[in-house]
């Protein structure tokens, strides 16, 4: 998330992005939109430069959620109806009421380790949670992904991860795909009964599908009920194409999404799959890191 907001690609690609009259702006002012849910009827959203967990409604956003130093990259909600948020520059997964009141975080797992950057939640279908710990960036390989139980006891399950970013579980809830920024590619684990992961391996190359082109920089991923995995990047140049990258459960690229911004890293989608909440920036290399907030067809 943060940590790979500078830098640099331009790729061309084909392309079945909406047109342009098809693309509805719901916030215009978001300041580092990211880590989207459609829950309730609503559009739950953080604003990292604004330290705030924003909601849409369909009419209006409105302020759910603000802590100042949290640093917000994802939000989630629980079996309980409570939310959980990523609070990549505290170190922590806050911890939220159904009615907005600030909770007891998670600041460490049972082992009394704590977390680096956490960036991003995929919910399994057992009450359980995934998330990672992007690490401290750059050529560190120190990320991490970690689950937390039914039970709210959090385990780190993987390790020696390089800048872990976006993940998403298949639905079958038996393969936990993970996104490895700095390393521009998708691995993919087998998830135990437990919870627990084994047999790590290399899913795609983000850069294998667009052979010559400039690196591409993966961020958030989901996942649709026919299995296609819809890709988000957050590109390091001003003047990269905003594209968001559709490959199906076999690593085939079906399609790209334009977006009329630059950087799109994350997204969720709306109730009946035919809409894509897009998290964008148009402004990449300052604070507040300001962007826009979109709605936008799947096909």
């Amino acid at each position: 998330m943060r940590s790979i907001v500078f830098g640099l690609l331009a790729i061309m690609m084909i392309s079945t992005g909406a047109a342009a009259d098809d693309v509805k702006v719901i916030n215009s002012d978001a300041w580092f939109p990211e880590g989207p849910i459609w829950y309730h009827d609503k559009l739950y959203y953080v604003e990292y430069g604004r330290q705030t967990v924003t909601t849409w409604d369909g009419k209006k956003n409105d302020i759910f959620w603000k802590q100042d130093g949290c640093g917000p990259s994802a939000v989630l909600p629980n079996t309980k109806g409570e939310f959980l948020v990523t609070c990549y520059d505290s170190n922590s997964i806050g911890h939220i009421s159904a009615d907005g009141k600030t909770l007891q975080p998670y600041t460490q797992d049972r082992d009394g380790h704590p977390f680096i950057g956490p960036n991003d939640f995929a919910p399994d279908k057992k009450g359980g949670v995934y998330f990672t710990g992007s690490g401290k960036g750059g050529p560190l390989i120190d990320a991490s992904a970690y689950y937390i139980g039914p039970d709210g006891v959090v385990t780190k399950v993987a390790d020696n991860l390089h800048n872990a970013n976006g993940l998403v579980l298949s639905n079958d809830g038996k393969i936990l795909y993970l996104i490895e920024t700095e390393d521009n590619r998708l691995i993919e684990f087998d998830v135990r009964e437990d919870g627990s992961l084994e047999n790590r391996r290399v899913f795609l190359r983000l850069d294998d599908l667009f052979p010559g082109a400039p690196h591409i920089w993966p961020d958030g991923v989901k996942i649709d009920s026919k299995g296609d995995m819809y890709i988000g990047q957050s590109p390091r140049s001003l003047d990269a194409p905003g594209k968001i990258i559709v490959v199906d459960a076999n690593a085939k690229l079906l399609r790209t999404l334009s977006v009329p911004s630059p950087s799109m890293p994350n997204f969720a989608f709306g109730p009946d799959e035919k809409t894509l909440y897009v998290m964008a920036l148009d402004q990449i290399d300052q604070a507040p890191w300001r962007g826009k907030v979109y709605e936008i067809p799947t096909r």
